[in-house]
């Protein structure tokens, strides 16, 4: 049951997401009279409220359209299953679709999210499908939307997904070579423990708290709380926690079915009833293969087609997590929670992890939300 709602999860931001930007193909159909400047074009394409059809037109015309497409395009796909999982099944049911648009695409799986990474790195893949903590080596500033704590419900994560697709901020969705095609979320990421009674940073002093292996930073977070990190990679980290390899899992709720986090939770176990933050999955491509101009188009789709949809899915898995698992904090303690990641943001900035705007962003984002908070009165990202 847990795999086939994954699936529902995963056709639909699949589905939304990697065959967008080759949609526009088929709308490209006939050529204009007198080719305008690429100023003029680009200015067509980032204003949303020229119509859809002019704005394709003006990317087919800017990019020559058909001749610069390649033979084949390579999308690399995480998938810890492998060609067998639902994941990679999402995406090759696409192909059809996409082979009708006159353009060949050869889906790729990969079991460890590392290697797939190095692979789009070398330029192996075209397109690539990671976690949002993965894409921040690729854009720091879309990779600083999953900072901690810089998200706290559905409204600012919509917000916020609503605000990376727009025009005004396509400049920011291209970093060196890469460019982010699009965003998905995955939901809150809550802290999972197997004794109910470490309700508290202090608490965990001493306690082994999983970390993953392709970032550093967190380990040295952990030891800095007088914790014990233990790496593992993302595919291992819900054995290890229900194994009791480790005392303290970071996770999203969705993970609870998926990884069966309820056998690390039993008998004692709880989750802390306060978001770390709101994850993401991020669909990004090579920049001289997806130029920013089409990217745009797909960011602006993912987010209008896909968001509310998957959010809704997400929302319907958590609901079923039985309340008895969650940990309830005083309000004194979340307020103090509050400013101790402010304070480990800030601590990231200086260490140039984050991405000083984005935060910035995210900051206004919570006080539209919430104008009551301390930091709105008092702004310090």
């Amino acid at each position: 049951m847990a795999q086939l709602k994954l699936k529902k999860i995963m056709l639909t931001f699949l589905a939304l997401s990697i065959p967008l930007w080759s949609h526009a193909a088929a709308q490209w159909t006939k050529a204009l009279d007198k080719r305008p400047s690429d100023a003029e074009l680009r200015a067509i394409v980032y204003d949303p409220n020229k119509a859809l059809d002019d704005r394709v037109e003006a990317v087919k015309t800017l990019l020559d359209y058909p001749n610069n497409i390649k033979e084949s395009y390579r999308v690399c796909i995480f998938d810890p299953i492998g060609r067998a999982g639902l994941i990679f099944a999402a995406a090759k049911e696409q192909e059809l679709r996409i082979e009708s648009y006159g353009i060949s695409v050869d889906f790729v799986p990969f079991i460890n999210e590392s290697v797939l990474v190095e692979e789009f790195k070398s330029g192996v893949c075209d397109v690539a499908l990671m976690s949002g903590l993965r894409a921040r080596s690729f854009n720091k500033f879309t990779g600083t939307l999953d900072a901690i704590g810089a998200i706290y419900n559905w409204d600012q994560a919509r917000l916020a997904y609503k605000l990376m697709a727009h025009p005004q901020l396509a400049s920011k969705m291209v970093e060196g070579d890469y460019v982010t095609m699009g965003i998905a979320p995955a939901g809150a990421a809550h802290v999972f423990v197997n004794d109910r009674t470490i309700d508290s940073i202090e608490k965990a002093a001493g306690k082994r708290v999983l970390v993953l292996d392709y970032d550093p930073m967190q380990a040295k977070m952990v030891s800095g709380l007088g914790a014990t990190p233990v790496v593992s990679d993302l595919a291992n980290a819900g054995n290890k926690f229900n194994n009791r390899n480790v005392d303290v899992l970071a996770a999203p709720l969705i993970a609870y079915n998926l990884m069966e986090l309820y056998k690390g939770l039993e008998p004692d176990g709880g989750i802390i009833d306060i978001p770390l933050t709101y994850i993401s999955v991020q669909l990004l491509g090579r920049s001289d293969v997806v130029p920013n101009e089409a990217a745009q188009l797909v960011r602006e789709a993912m987010f209008n087609e896909a968001f509310d949809r998957v959010k809704d899915i997400l929302t319907q898995e958590i609901d079923k997590i039985p309340r008895k698992w969650f940990v309830q904090i005083p309000d004194e303690d979340k307020l103090r929670y509050d400013k101790l990641m402010q304070e480990v943001r800030l601590k990231l900035v200086d260490e140039q992890y984050y991405d000083p705007e984005m935060l910035t962003i995210l900051r206004k984002i919570r006080c539209k939300n919430e104008p009551g908070r301390a930091e709105c009165s008092n702004p310090v990202e």
